[in-house]
């Protein structure tokens, strides 16, 4: 695995809770103006962010 497949990066909360997804992460995710996006959160383990259809495809056993 080389680094294109793993960042880091940090991304402030605006006044309307908002954050921007990075570029880096869009380009890496395939996320596109448009798309839908699930928020998942664990108190303990943290928030995810998945895009809808892979989330439907991963609960339908679909793999990519």
């Amino acid at each position: 695995m080389d680094n294109k497949d793993k960042f880091i990066v940090s991304v402030k909360v605006g006044p309307k809770g908002q954050i921007t997804i990075p570029k880096e992460a869009r380009d890496m995710f395939d996320i596109k103006e448009g798309d839908s996006l699930m928020v998942l959160g664990d108190k303990t383990r943290g928030i995810a962010i998945l895009k809808a259809d892979d989330l439907y495809d991963m609960m339908n056993g679909e793999t990519k």
